[in-house]
């Protein structure tokens, strides 16, 4: 570039590239990282099943004809949702039959009261006799005593026909749906299985690995097969005692499951064992010519690249883009991003 077109550069350019090479400066010196040694986990891959922490079948009370079936598999329902309901015609035979009883008894009731007042007066005249008054007491208390059992007995038959709605017993998604309308039910019987809305992971951890398996211990689940990029994180919540065929058992809580399938299989990371190694943000590395650095601070403020053998990735909670550094770095060293 010609030297005379430099001087021709106006004083308030200059004064603005300056400005920003001093805050480019203040901005690398800000995004120092101190590297420490720290106590990483040797991770192994297992599989996991998604499962549900409860899976509760919804019954039928009564026995009778489903007249209306409004789940299918996969529906989420709230608890005490109406999923299905369930007609006897018995029990409306029954109730016809007793309004007539209560309407017989309702005169019987009707014609005691007469009799009563009747005899009353003359009862206190003295026309009639005392054991008569009482007999008049008597049958208006059997006829209202036998009113009230058949009003009581109705009252019954109603709660069983209310019965014949068949209640989602918690929220969730619905499972299974063994029967259609029309089929006949008894009592007790399962109309819907559904699951609980809490989910958790079911792992199978070979037994070789499972005496450094214990509850507590985290755990890392690949978010991309959930939908999200960043790694999900988890807590081991208890290690079952009994081995399956060479394999533990244990359950995992992971915040953020939402698959479709219940069921659905998915690879995690747990542990195998813990050692001391250097982890650093991925962001700090980057490669020349096949070769990876990371940029070291001086005290003059001019960085060095120095050259690392990367490890595996080794993600945190504190640090998701976690990369394990094997050679060039040693505790306290300072690092600038590239």
């Amino acid at each position: 570039m010609d030297p005379r077109r430099i001087r021709r550069i106006p004083p308030a350019i200059l004064l603005t590239v300056s400005g920003l090479l001093l805050v480019l400066s203040m901005s690398a010196s800000a995004a120092e990282f101190t590297v420490k040694q720290t106590a990483t986990q040797d991770e192994k891959a297992v599989f996991a099943t998604v499962e549900s922490t409860s899976i509760v079948p919804a019954r039928a009370r009564i026995g009778g004809t489903i007249v209306d079936l409004g789940i299918r598999e996969g529906d989420s329902v709230k608890s005490g949702q109406v999923v299905a309901t369930i007609a006897d015609e018995k029990l409306n035979l029954q109730v016809n039959a007793l309004d007539a009883q209560i309407a017989a008894l309702q005169a019987q009731v009707a014609k005691a009261k007469a009799d009563l007042a009747r005899i009353e007066p003359l009862a206190t005249s003295g026309v009639v006799s005392r054991s008569q008054l009482d007999a008049a007491r008597t049958a208006l208390e059997v006829a209202q005593n036998s009113l009230d059992a058949q009003v009581a007995q109705k009252s019954v038959l109603r709660q069983q026909l209310s019965e014949g709605e068949v209640l989602a017993p918690s929220d969730g998604r619905v499972i299974t749906v063994p029967l259609t309308k029309g089929s006949v039910v008894m009592p007790g019987d399962t109309i819907a299985t559904i699951a609980d809305g809490k989910l958790m992971l079911r792992m199978r951890v070979p037994e070789r690995h499972a005496r450094f398996l214990k509850a507590g211990d985290r755990i890392r689940v690949d978010g991309s097969e959930f939908g999200v990029t960043a790694p999900l994180f988890g807590t081991v919540t208890l290690v079952y005692p009994q081995i399956e065929q060479g394999r533990v058992v244990a359950d995992a809580k992971v915040e953020g499951l939402n698959p479709y399938f219940v069921g659905e299989r998915v690879r995690v990371w747990v542990s195998g064992g813990a050692r001391d190694t250097y982890v650093i943000p991925a962001s700090y590395v980057f490669t020349r010519f096949g070769v990876d650095y990371v940029l070291l601070a001086e005290n003059d403020g001019k960085p060095i690249q120095v050259p690392v053998q990367r490890g595996r990735i080794a993600p945190t909670p504190e640090m998701p883009d976690g990369l394990e550094i094997l050679s060039g770095l040693k505790s306290g060293d300072s690092l600038v991003q590239p």
